[in-house]
């Protein structure tokens, strides 16, 4: 990770982006104090409906709770 200080990531801005680009993290201070972290944008990525269709099976009894849960739920003990 390189720093630079504002003054200079203005001048070598284009460098500095490139450099990102190809994988480099680049830290902007100023006065030596970290400001900001300049790296690659990474756009969200959106979710497919049904991706897991058949590959999710739920019990049917998911929705039951057991008899000693429910029991210790209420304070009452064996």
């Amino acid at each position: 990770m390189k720093t630079f200080n504002i003054h200079k990531a203005k001048t070598h801005l284009s460098k500095l982006i490139q450099q990102a680009l190809e994988g480099e993290e680049i830290v902007i201070a100023n006065n030596g104090e970290p400001q900001v972290i300049l790296r690659p944008y990474k756009p969200k990525t959106h979710r497919k409906p049904g991706a897991w269709k058949g590959k999710v099976q739920i019990a049917d009894d998911f929705d039951e709770l057991p008899e000693e849960i429910e029991a210790a739920f209420r304070g009452a003990s064996e």
